[in-house]
């Protein structure tokens, strides 16, 4: 395993929409196993491959001691009950924020051995899995920034 660079705002690969992945193979394990490592140590709870300079659609993500790998996710389901909390980016440095997201959403994926599977995740699963979805369409968490979040200003 390696640490990758983290691609920051303002690189245009962060605004692309990824392609589909195709081949399952040791590269793409290799990828898999360097992205958790590179959002273990940076303190994430996910990554998209566009964070690491990648235009596929590869996800981590690592949320409620639960590891996914996700490859070629599409949301199937978004509840019309939202909420709203803060967000933050590994890709977006300084900058935090109040987003709205859907409470449930599920998601049809395959893993990294080409299995599919379906993944329906409430609360603050639901907001990772639309956080790093929307990496993979080319938008970013301030793009749907209700405000800013202040932590100084909060109390």
């Amino acid at each position: 395993m390696a640490l990758r660079t983290l691609t920051k705002k303002g690189n245009p690969i962060l605004e692309k929409k990824c392609k589909d992945v195709k081949e399952y193979n040791e590269s793409l394990w290799t990828l898999l196993d360097d992205m958790r490592e590179t959002m273990t140590k940076n303190n994430g709870c996910g990554l998209a491959a566009p964070q690491v300079g990648i235009i596929k659609n590869i996800v981590v993500i690592d949320v409620n001691n639960m590891q996914l790998e996700l490859i070629n996710p599409k949301i199937t389901y978004q509840s019309k009950e939202t909420e709203v909390d803060v967000e933050g980016c590994l890709s977006v440095d300084g900058i935090s924020g109040y987003v709205e997201r859907p409470r449930v959403v599920t998601v049809k994926a395959n893993d990294r051995y080409g299995n599919e599977f379906t993944i329906t995740g409430e609360g603050y699963l639901a907001r990772a899995l639309c956080h790093e979805y929307d990496h993979l369409q080319g938008i970013l968490f301030t793009q749907k920034m209700i405000k800013p979040y202040k932590p100084d200003k909060e109390k």
